[in-house]
């Protein structure tokens, strides 16, 4: 009887231990993130020790120069089984406000504090077969080349075309992969870089993936929607914003990938109470990037872009004699080394940067105005 007992007791254990080890084996958690920052040294030298230009818009992220500056603090979690995940990825830091900069007004009313400003995302995927995918939440956008997540981007300086594009949506979408070489995407959301909707009308968004051979792959990207204010019947028909966009990369060899990102964009009517753009302004560019890895340890690489906003549609403008804001056109080049030390935790990049425009943008710190602007940073990324 003794024995029976020990021998139901024993496999009762077995049972529960293989239990547990099954649903270990079907779920699991991660926890990951990152801490930028950087020394920036900016050969204009401005008084304000800014990166920015008259018109106040000419960075994304790397906004100070000639002093220490953080970055970004990123904490990423994540929950995964079978058939299902969540993410939850929370940023703190400058460039986490700059980047959810439309979660700054959260239920309580502008000027409240709101913890949705840390949200960079927060949503979950939900996979009924190795075919389709359905996510709800806010999640990072699927337009242009480049992310907010510095450990990511070989550059540590932001496109134009990213700066000026959408950051993030807030919606549903559905992915459908018709192979492991071909997959479309399709989804509806609030609008751009909003906690809230501006208006009753809903943005429609796209992707269609493409991987013609191996190590070459091809995204085109799209997103249409009324961006306008809210007014009394819910939404102006004459807002429109549209973009396209086309982002691809090849890996030549194991050491060696070159990129593209090309967009093209128009807006109409109101964008998100900032005001009547008049009748339809369109903007544009293009970027190529390239990057080296001579080692495991040091690369080498550059991007050179050029983006073309002269009708005023985006936040990259210029000042004309008269001080009125105007569009403008700017060509970009950056040059960055990467030295990957601490078993691949830390990244040191040196990265020197130009940009040029065709009317004055800058003051330098003898108050004379400069059609360029150049930039040396020495930037520290430790990811985990």
């Amino acid at each position: 009887m003794k024995k029976s007992i020990f021998t139901l007791l024993l496999s009762g254990i077995c049972f529960l231990g293989f239990s547990q080890e099954k649903e270990a084996e079907s779920s699991k958690f991660t926890f990951s993130g990152y801490i930028d920052s950087y020394y920036m040294l900016n050969f204009n030298n401005p008084i304000n020790r800014s990166n920015l230009g008259v018109a106040g818009n000419e960075r994304a992220f790397d906004q100070k120069s000639n002093q220490f500056s953080l970055g970004l603090v990123q904490t990423k979690m994540g929950y995964s089984t079978k058939t299902s995940d969540v993410v939850v990825d929370l940023t703190f830091g400058p460039n986490a406000d700059l980047g959810q900069y439309g979660n700054v007004i959260g239920p309580l009313g502008a000027g409240k504090a709101t913890t949705a400003l840390a949200i960079k995302q927060a949503y979950f995927n939900w996979k009924p077969n190795d075919k389709w995918t359905f996510t709800v939440g806010q999640f990072g956008t699927h337009i242009g080349y480049e992310v907010i997540d510095a450990p990511v981007n070989y550059n540590y300086s932001l496109s134009n075309l990213f700066n000026n594009g959408p950051f993030y949506h807030i919606g549903a979408k559905a992915s459908y992969a018709f192979s492991d070489k071909s997959a479309l995407m399709l989804g509806v959301v609030n609008n751009v870089d909003n906690l809230n909707d501006n208006n009753a009308a809903k943005g429609l968004i796209g992707q269609f993936f493409l991987a013609p051979k191996e190590g070459w792959n091809v995204y085109i990207n799209g997103i249409t929607s009324n961006e306008s204010a809210t007014l009394a019947n819910g939404k102006d028909d004459s807002g429109s914003y549209n973009l396209l966009d086309l982002t691809t990369s090849y890996q030549i060899s194991p050491k060696y990938l070159i990129g593209l990102n090309a967009a093209y964009g128009s807006q109409t009517g109101d964008f998100q109470g900032g005001g009547n753009v008049g009748n339809s302004k369109t903007w544009g560019g293009v970027a190529l990037y390239s990057n080296y890895a001579f080692t495991d340890h040091f690369s080498l690489g550059a991007r050179y872009e050029v983006f073309d906003n002269t009708s005023g549609a985006r936040a990259l403008r210029g000042i004309n004699a008269a001080g009125e804001t105007v569009g403008t056109d700017v060509n970009s080049f950056t040059l960055t080394g990467t030295f990957t030390t601490a078993e691949g935790h830390l990244l040191i990049k040196p990265e020197l940067r130009t940009d040029s425009f065709k009317t004055a943008q800058f003051v330098d710190g003898d108050g004379k105005s400069q059609k360029s602007q150049a930039t040396f940073a020495t930037v520290f990324i430790y990811k985990f």
